[in-house]
């Protein structure tokens, strides 16, 4: 259903993308690749964001059930996760040298989990979250 939604959607919006489905876990993953998507994108990711959420609301539309889709669009979130298990591990280095805790920009949910789950791999440090929506930040702490 979520494929579908998307593919009127890139054909209302006059887009080129190929549509590519798969199961992560618990979790549908829907990717879109290929043309000029970036606009799809929008600044850090927000539009992105919105049509995940668009797309997670036709589901649920339909089949009465929320949905835990995740969009990616031209493989932005593959490499923003990327950045943040990169960002994550070179904070904790600091962390454990300094022994001090450290807040990180505030970040949407997904990239939250990207900075958690990378944390607790780590020996010597943990992480939380803290703070509202949407100024919600990781702050990673000596263990």
């Amino acid at each position: 259903m979520a494929g579908d939604y998307l593919e009127r959607l890139l054909d209302i919006l006059d887009v080129d993308g190929d549509i590519d489905l798969d199961v992560e876990g618990s979790r549908a993953v829907v990717a879109v690749e290929g043309g000029d998507l970036a606009h799809l994108v929008g600044a850090k990711g927000q539009t992105l964001d919105a049509l995940q959420e668009l797309t997670r609301l036709a589901v649920a539309a339909r089949t009465g059930n929320r949905s835990r889709l995740m969009l990616d669009i031209d493989g932005y979130r593959a490499g923003r996760r990327t950045s943040l298990t990169e960002l994550a591990e070179r904070t904790s280095r600091e962390v454990i040298e300094s022994g001090d805790s450290k807040r990180l920009a505030p970040m949407n949910p997904f990239e939250r989990k990207v900075v958690h789950d990378a944390v607790a791999k780590i020996e010597g440090v943990s992480s939380e979250s803290d703070g509202e929506e949407p100024s919600r930040r990781v702050v990673i702490s000596p263990a």
